[in-house]
């Protein structure tokens, strides 16, 4: 055997076990993700998986609801929020103590300016990991 055939044994060998390792269920793996921005007022969803809705709660606030619910509210997400407009002004996703719900059928997220001001954003990504 040749060395090129060698190591395309290796590939396939590891490609194979890293296929029955990792599944769907996987904690590793992404339940839900969104990239989504408002223009005006209208959220404009430009890609996602598991999301069913983004709605604009108020200005600055987002609720996402997962199109299949998660096991419960115990998930973990992560966001960062991105202001194309304006290169020079800091914009933050986040979330308050009690002013933003977390239950198995959705999630709310903030963003803010760097005053803590609530403000729309052009770019929000959200990932949800359970």
């Amino acid at each position: 055997m040749t060395l090129a055939r060698n190591i395309a044994d290796l590939a396939t060998a590891i490609g194979r076990e890293i296929k029955s390792r990792i599944t769907a269920d996987h904690p590793g793996v992404a339940r839900a993700w969104v990239s989504f921005g408002s223009v005006g007022n209208t959220i404009v969803i430009r890609a996602s998986f598991n999301v069913q809705s983004v709605t604009r709660v108020a200005t600055g606030k987002y609720r996402v609801t997962f199109a299949t619910p998660m096991f419960d509210a115990d998930y973990c997400w992560t966001a960062f929020a991105r202001n194309a407009g304006n290169q020079s002004a800091l914009k933050f996703a986040a979330a308050r103590v009690t002013a933003e719900a977390k239950t198995a059928d959705y999630v709310e997220v903030i963003c803010a300016t760097q005053a803590g001001t609530l403000s729309d954003t052009t770019e929000l990504n959200l990932t949800v990991f359970r």
